[in-house]
């Protein structure tokens, strides 16, 4: 089966959680999208904001890696935000993640991007949670999160240096 590439949207807060306990969790605990998904795909997450519901303005990739096994397993986790305690079962996959690459910003990769050229609306698609990727666009993700020793990154237009 052919490998594929995927782009989950997620605050960083909880992708924080997920880097931490070596899973990925989408779409509010949804289990149909982790089923796309096949050992040794690629994927990424994508902060739009440090945490939920109205943390600060992120608009980067936080974190990189790659799908462990073919299971895709519940676990119960606390209360939901409409429940009783132990009522919010989410659907998770297991991931070897990157634990070397850095959050970077997805603004000076927008004309690179397959998903992001030439779409002025870039940002609209990303409510689905989940995106696939092309090959290309995950590669080059990758490689800007951990960049070989004297590989510059992409600046923005108007930009001399880049801070990190």
């Amino acid at each position: 089966m052919a490998i594929r590439y995927w782009l989950g949207v997620v605050q960083h807060d909880h992708v924080l959680r997920g880097v931490a306990g070596g899973f990925a969790q989408v779409n509010h605990g949804a289990r149909g999208p982790l089923e796309w998904m096949g050992p040794s795909d690629g994927f990424v997450y994508y902060s739009p904001r440090a945490s939920y519901p109205d943390g600060e303005p992120l608009k980067q990739f936080t974190a990189v890696g790659r799908v462990a096994d073919d299971d895709v397993f519940q676990v119960t986790q606390g209360p939901s935000m409409t429940g009783p305690a132990g009522d919010f079962k989410p659907w998770r996959r297991r991931i070897d993640w990157d634990h070397d690459a850095v959050p970077t910003p997805i603004r000076p990769m927008l004309g690179m991007l397959d998903f992001t050229r030439d779409r002025p609306d870039w940002g609209y698609q990303l409510r689905r949670g989940v995106i696939e990727l092309t090959r290309h666009d995950f590669d080059l993700i990758r490689r800007q999160m951990r960049p070989s020793p004297g590989e510059a990154r992409p600046r923005p237009a108007g930009r001399t240096t880049m801070a990190r």
